[in-house]
Order: structure tokens, then C-alpha cells, then sequence
């Protein structure tokens, strides 16, 4: 193969392929050494992702390695030119020999004959990929497989059988100027070197719970105090990284040494995996319930928590700003373990509802605007605070209010206080649609009718409702929930339709809403007087019905109590979490029962509407 060389490789990306939960480490990993790096992945929501996340984290990245000018992530859908030119190619695809075998085969023919081709594989060696490689291509290859940086950033190196001895100098060195902590395999080996230890500590583990000898929770207690820095147990961290993935590894291991599976392989997938339990990532949790490995910023955490936590996206309304408070609204963003929040927009007129859409690669909100004027409007902007638009100007709203964006049908749904309506468009602002009018807004008594004012909204496109909040008259407990079909019945429009149902009137003071489709639940803030107002709250959808007074109100749970004028709420249902937050502000984690209540935000100078949150 041809010398490998600094001046070879300067100016050239570093490629990396697969946006996931790793790829995107690594990514941020290389582009904080100053590489500008290509991710190519297939699908929208993991290339905006990953992007995402090298924007928000290279800083911090950079900072450890004490690099004054990081690089950029640039994304790819197609193979051909993510590689174009590049160094290295980091293989991260899909654990599935198949698709490694085809990549390496395409990346022989696609790269330059100097290009190092690498592979993150934990569960394969390289040398099981040389289906389609010829002979001269087989000497660049190897595998490199990264830990989880930033928090771990130990590289097992290894050949794939016919790797040229100067490629792992090389390329120990240029990991090292990534800050990372290199090590080099003596020779091909199922497991490389640290992972062939762990996998004999999680077979022991598995065999311990699955013989009833101990729990996840004593094991990794032992764990963490037997071992000096100790931050989360094996048991953990096998939920964080995946129970199916352990499972992955493991068959791995049998196969190749005859290993019995009952207490490892079996025992998971009988238990865990073949109930939906994966761990982390899974909604269902693991050994562990789900959102365990999500930490505060205020709980110790190891490298292995907060694979699968959110980044939160929460609009400060700027009403405790020293100048021009009506327009200095903001749009922040903070990972759910960080005390470094990240502004994104400044400027805003009194924003209250926003969501995401990572298929889009775009931030939706509302601005309000300057009550009583009708000078609403919804915009949007890239998930890094760019290219920000006009989606339904001035004068088509009045004054927008909590915003959901319909993920499936690619639809916005909002509502319009003064406006005194329920509507929806397009994620581009065309095709908008009154879905509901309660009055005339041109008419002084009816836009100044606070029983008419809708304020929050949820879709469930499941069962085909929307459902709304008229929060009646302030503190006034004339709050109501409405619903109607997401399709309106023939020769009815917003005014006539014959369709909407009252769900739950006489509360506090309803505002915002979320449903969780899954389950079947509602849920609402309610910015109300104690004891049943500044709560968080929710109601099982099943055998909904129209009432016509409180004493009818089908039985709902309050969840949490003590919140200051709460107002955004969020799930996450991977987690099993709520985020909320108040105009105090707070910004609040809790269970879906309401338990754990966590602060994730505490600012008085600072007041809080709309959240929404994305995994990236």
C-alpha cells in the first residue's frame, strides 16, 4: 500500500458511517481535533441527529484536547461521496455481517488506495468482512473500536489478518492528537482485548440474577464500592448499552468456544428481550426500570448513563429581561445531564409553544406576539438556530399558543388564544386549516371572552382525535378539555361542526397538553390555584365522553403538585419521563407517575412557557 504520511492525509475528511448513538461520538470525537468529518446514514432523522450533536458538544469536545479551532460534520445519504477523498472510513452501520461484508466491498472501490478502512465492530473482526475485498485493500483494513468518548476514550486497534504493520503506528498517533487513549492488539481476537474481560464479567453477572443469587441493584452496589471510582455497576451499564446488544456479543463468544447459554443468552431473551426490555433505548426498560441510566446533572453519572437522555428545547419568554422584554424571548437548548444550556434564538416576541422535527432538521414555535394586537406568527429554524423563517406570517394568527407538529403526517397543530380557534397547516405554512372557531375575534367582547380563548393542543392520530385547552377565566376554575375528529364530518366547518366534546370542564386552568399514543393517556399542566391547580396531571383515554358539568368529570390523577404557573410539558417516552416547565423558571423531570421529581433548570431570572425535546 502507499506510505502513509501527515502531508498525505492533510485537508482530507475523516468518514464516518452511521449517525447512532456512537457514530456520532466518534464523529464529534475526530471533528474536535480539527477534521472536517462526512457521517453518512441513511436515514434524515439520524443525519440531523448526529449533526446536531457535533454542533452542540465539539466546543466542549475541543476544550478537553485544548484545540482552538474544531472542525465541522457535514451529512451524506449516499455512500459514495460521504467518502469521497477521505483518510480513514469508520464503518458503524448496523451489527449485521451482511451489511459489513457489501460496505467493505463498496468502500474497495469507492476509496482512494491510501485510505485506511476501519471498523467499529465490537461483536466482529475485520477479518470475517474480506468477503469482496481483494488482496492489496485487505492491508488497510482493521478494526477500531471506540469505547464511548468523550467520557471513555480508550481505541482497541486490531488487524484483520493482513493488515500493513505501519498502518497501527500511524494511526495510534493521529488518535492520540484526538485526545483519545489508543491500544494495540497483538493479533486477531473475537472480543479485541478489554472486551474479552468485560464479556466474562457480564457472563458472571447474568448468571448471578439469573440463578437468583442477587439483584441488579445489591451486584452493582458491591460493584461500585469494591472498585475505586466506581460510577455505575456492570448490570447498568449492560442496560445502557443495550440488552440485546449484550445478547449480540454473547452469541458471539458461544459460537466461537461452545459456551452454555442458559443463564446468559437465554435467560435474557426469556426474560427481557423477547418482552420489548431492551434497557435504555427501549421505553420498557431493562434490569433496571426505564430511565435509570437518564441522570441529573445534579447525580453522579458514568460514561455509560445518558446514551439514550434527550436534548431539551424550552423557550424563556423574556419577561424578567432588563431591556425591551417583550422582545427579548428565547429559544434554549440543554442536554437533560448539562448545567451549560445553549441559546439557539434571541429576539423572540413572547414565544410559547414550539416542537421538532428531526426528519425536517427543523425547530417549529409560536411568537405571540403583542397582546392585543394581532401580529402572531409561527417560524422555524435549523436545529442549530440557523436559517430561520416565516411559517405563518403576521395577521394568519393572532395569538399562537402551544404548537405540536403532527411527526407522521407532517402537519402543524396550533392554537390561537384571541383568535379564538384550533388550526393546523402544512410544515411549510401552506394548506392552513380553521379546525375550530368559537367566536369572532374582530368582535372587542368576544376576543376579551376568556372562556373562549384556546390555549394548548395534542393529536392523537391513532385513534384520529385532536384534543384542546380553554382555559377559562384566570385562576377562575372554568378551565375545559375539548376533542373533536382529526377529519371533519361532511358539510360542517369550524363554526357548525357537530363533532366536539367536552372531556373534562370545571378545572383550575388548564394549559398545556401531551398524549402518550402508546398507553392511551392524556396529560396536562393546569397553572390553576392549589390544591388542584400548578399541577401536572392525566387521564386514561378509554371511555372518554361528552359531560356537561364538573360532577360529571370522569375520575383524573394529579401527578405532581407545587409548581409555580406550570405551563410546557413534554414526554419522553423512551425514558418514561415528563418534562415540564413553569413560569417561575423551572424546568421540572418527573416519572409518568409523577414520582422523582428532579429540577433539570432553576433560574429566577429567568421565566419558562413551551418545551419539547429530541434525541440527539
Amino acid at each position: 500500500m502507499p506510505e502513509l504520511s501527515v502531508d498525505a492525509i492533510k485537508g482530507r475528511p475523516v468518514a464516518v458511517l452511521g449517525g447512532g448513538v456512537l457514530g456520532r461520538r466518534i464523529a464529534c470525537t475526530w471533528a474536535a481535533a480539527g477534521w472536517t468529518v462526512h457521517v453518512r446514514d441513511p436515514s434524515p432523522e439520524q443525519r440531523n441527529a448526529a449533526i446536531h450533536y457535533v454542533e452542540q458538544n465539539v466546543a466542549s469536545y475541543a476544550k478537553t484536547i485544548s484545540c482552538s479551532n474544531p472542525g465541522k460534520a457535514i451529512a451524506f445519504e449516499d455512500l459514495e461521496p460521504a467518502v469521497k477523498d477521505a483518510w480513514t472510513v469508520i464503518e458503524a452501520v448496523p451489527e449485521k455481517l451482511q451489511i459489513k461484508i457489501d460496505t467493505f466491498g463498496d468502500l474497495a472501490k469507492m476509496t482512494k488506495k491510501d485510505c485506511l478502512l476501519a471498523s467499529n465492530s465490537s461483536s466482529y473482526k475485520s477479518g470475517e468482512m474480506l468477503e469482496k475485498v481483494d488482496d492489496e485493500t485487505k492491508k488497510r483494513v482493521l478494526n477500531t473500536h471506540y469505547m464511548m468518548p468523550p467520557d471513555n476514550r480508550i481505541v482497541e486497534l486490531m488487524t484483520d489478518g493482513f493488515t500493513d504493520e505501519s498502518v497501527f503506528p500511524f494511526y495510534v498517533e493521529r488518535l492520540k492528537e484526538c485526545g483519545m487513549s489508543p491500544i494495540v492488539a497483538k493479533k486477531e481476537s473475537t472480543g479485541f482485548v478489554f472486551n474479552r474481560i468485560w464479556a466474562a464479567i457480564k457472563r458472571e453477572c447474568l448468571t448471578v440474577l439469573s440463578e437468583g443469587v442477587s439483584t441488579p441493584e445489591e451486584l452493582d452496589r458491591v460493584w461500585v464500592e469494591m472498585f475505586s471510582g466506581g460510577k455505575a455497576g456492570p448490570c447498568a451499564m449492560m442496560d445502557a448499552v443495550g440488552l440485546d446488544t449484550v445478547v449480540f456479543i454473547e452469541q458471539h463468544y458461544v459460537k466461537e468456544r461452545g459456551l452454555p447459554t442458559r443463564d446468559t443468552v437465554d435467560y435474557l431473551e426469556s426474560n427481557y428481550i423477547g418482552k420489548g426490555a431492551l434497557g435504555g433505548k427501549s421505553g420498557k426498560g431493562g434490569l433496571y426500570p426505564a430511565g435509570y441510566t437518564t441522570k441529573s446533572s445534579e447525580e453522579e453519572s458514568s460514561h455509560h448513563d445518558n446514551l439514550h437522555s434527550p436534548t431539551l428545547y424550552y423557550l424563556d419568554l423574556g419577561m424578567n429581561a432588563d431591556k425591551d422584554p417583550l422582545h427579548a424571548g428565547k429559544i434554549v437548548a440543554q442536554s437533560a445531564s448539562s448545567t451549560e444550556p445553549k441559546t439557539l434564538i434571541t429576539g423572540l416576541t413572547l414565544p410559547d409553544g414550539l416542537d421538532i422535527s428531526l426528519k425536517d432538521n427543523r425547530i417549529y414555535w409560536t411568537n405571540m406576539g403583542i397582546p392585543p394586537q394581532n401580529d402572531g406568527s409561527i417560524q422555524s429554524c435549523k436545529l442549530d438556530g440557523s436559517d430561520i423563517k416565516e411559517i405563518v406570517k403576521k395577521g394568519d394568527v393572532h395569538t399562537p399558543k402551544q404548537l405540536i407538529v403532527d411527526q407522521e403526517n407532517n402537519k402543524l397543530y396550533f392554537c390561537d388564544r384571541e383568535g379564538l380557534r384550533v388550526m393546523r397547516c402544512n410544515l411549510d405554512g401552506s394548506e392552513q386549516e380553521v379546525l375550530v372557531q368559537r367566536g369572532d375575534w374582530t368582535v372587542k367582547e368576544e376576543s376579551q371572552d376568556n372562556m373562549r380563548w384556546c390555549v394548548g393542543i395534542s393529536v392523537d392520530t391513532q385513534r384520529g382525535y385532536f384534543y384542546w385547552t380553554q382555559k377559562g377565566t384566570s385562576k377562575g376554575g372554568k378551565g375545559r378539555i375539548f376533542r373533536a375528529k382529526l377529519e371533519m364530518l361532511s358539510g360542517e366547518d369550524a363554526t357548525s361542526r357537530s363533532d366536539i366534546e367536552t372531556i373534562l370542564t370545571g378545572l383550575p386552568e388548564p394549559i398545556d397538553l401531551e398524549i402518550d399514543m402508546e398507553a392511551g393517556m392524556l396529560y396536562w399542566t393546569d397553572r390553576g390555584d392549589p390544591p388542584m391547580g400548578n399541577t401536572i396531571n392525566s387521564i386514561d383515554l378509554t371511555n372518554l365522553t361528552h359531560v356537561e358539568d364538573a360532577s360529571d368529570n370522569p375520575k383524573y390523577n394529579v401527578l405532581a403538585r407545587n409548581m409555580h404557573e406550570a405551563i410546557g410539558l413534554k414526554l419522553d417516552s423512551r425514558n418514561q419521563h415528563i418534562y415540564a416547565t413553569d413560569m417561575g423558571g423551572f424546568v421540572y423531570r418527573f416519572d409518568l407517575d409523577g414520582q422523582n421529581k428532579k429540577r433539570i433548570v432553576d433560574s429566577d431570572q429567568r421565566s419558562f412557557s413551551g418545551i419539547t425535546l429530541a434525541h440527539v
